[in-house]
């Protein structure tokens, strides 16, 4: 596995080493950050923001402490916490001057969870490009709002489209996960606190303490509160959600989302670490000057074994909320399986649905720049074997 990163990336992190200064007092930073995202979002916090305020301003110390973090490491942190707390700061503007938002239905949504790697992406767009569904777009969710005019609505596609940054610093995220600004992304954008600040942006061992005994309802509770914004004034159409980590929140997802449906993606967990472990990887390139393939491999393992067990166990008293897609029979047959999951999930299958899927399926593979192996990471087949425990014999189930 060679360079991943671009000589753009190393002029960057010298531009911004001065303003990465800020990270020695993270509190004060975030304190001005938190004055910045007042101004520009034109509402002053309140008792209500208060623990959000606080969690991001103990994430943020979190991330002053990894010892390798580059100035694009803090500076991009810091920035994506500021422009979280404008977005909250607007939408509870809104639920404030519009109040009737708050009685809009969020009415049997669909959560597509899973490992990552198991074709969740392909899952999620195909179901939120039918005709009764809508996933919240990229830029949607860069600024939430009612109904805006088509040259207002223009501009903020623009806008979303010129924050994607990352692909000029490391071109093989276009190749991982590309991102287009009109088309529906995963919802992590939206949720504030989750395990996904560890996988991809450092590793940071005590607020992965943390964030194991914290109560992620609020998160979700801010999740249904910017889908009533999205949602009112417009067509009502079911919503598709997308964050592979909601497998490990599925309890959680249910009390707020009580009519809620989970389509889990299945693969083979063996191929999934070799490629989670590769994007992990990439990740950290931006973040770290100093990477541990073996303890990439390690927090991998440790994270993605928690969470599978975590669905595994709710599942057993919840099969009803659960449609499970094998990934490999999704590969093979996907015309046949496809339809087969819209009518598990009450959907009408009809032709501009056959046509985005001949769409998606139509689109080049991407090539081998994206390479990976679980020995670049210090696993081995029969360590990801054991760790999974019978996940393993149960995905050979599903697929056969």
């Amino acid at each position: 596995m060679g360079r991943r990163t671009t000589p753009v990336l190393t002029l960057t992190n010298a531009v911004l080493r001065p303003a990465a200064r800020s990270r020695r007092d993270p509190d004060r930073a975030w304190a001005r950050a938190v004055n910045a995202a007042q101004r520009e979002a034109g509402v002053e916090a309140d008792k209500s923001d208060q623990d959000w305020i606080e969690e991001f301003r103990f994430l943020l110390n979190c991330v002053a402490e990894v010892p390798s973090l580059t100035p694009i490491g803090w500076i991009s942190s810091l920035n994506d916490a500021q422009q979280r707390l404008v977005t909250r700061l607007r939408v509870r503007r809104l639920h404030h001057t519009h109040p009737e938002i708050g009685a809009e239905p969020i009415e049997r949504p669909i959560f597509v969870v899973g490992l990552p790697r198991t074709a969740t992406t392909l899952a999620h767009r195909i179901l939120a490009m039918a005709p009764g569904h809508r996933g919240p777009l990229r830029w949607e969710m860069a600024c939430p709002d009612l109904p805006v005019d088509p040259d207002t609505e223009r501009q903020r596609v623009k806008l979303a489209e010129k924050a994607n940054v990352v692909t000029k610093w490391a071109p093989d995220f276009d190749i991982v996960h590309p991102v287009e600004a009109t088309k529906a992304e995963e919802s992590i954008l939206l949720l504030p606190q989750g395990m996904y600040h560890v996988l991809y942006h450092s590793p940071m061992p005590r607020y992965q303490r943390w964030l194991a005994e914290r109560d992620a309802a609020p998160d979700y509770q801010y999740l249904k509160e910017v889908l009533q914004v999205l949602q009112h004034g417009r067509d009502r159409r079911r919503w598709v959600l997308k964050n592979p980590l909601d497998l490990a929140q599925m309890a959680t997802i249910k009390r707020v989302f009580p009519d809620a449906t989970f389509v889990w993606t299945h693969r083979d967990p063996i191929t999934v670490m070799g490629s989670l472990c590769s994007l992990i990887d990439l990740s950290y390139s931006l973040f770290l000057k100093h990477i541990d393939r073996a303890a990439i491999g390690r927090l991998a393992l440790e994270v993605m074994t928690e969470t599978v067990e975590s669905g595994r166990s709710w599942r057993q008293n919840h099969r009803e909320s659960i449609i499970d897609v094998p990934y490999h029979r999704l590969n093979a047959d996907p015309d046949r399986y496809v339809p087969e999951l819209y009518q598990k999930l009450g959907a009408t299958w009809s032709a501009a649905d056959a046509a985005h899927l001949a769409d998606a399926l139509a689109r080049p593979v991407t090539d081998r720049r994206h390479e990976y192996t679980i020995r670049q990471f210090d696993l081995t087949e029969d360590q990801i074997e054991a760790a999974f425990g019978d996940y393993l014999k149960w995905v050979v189930t599903l697929n056969s």
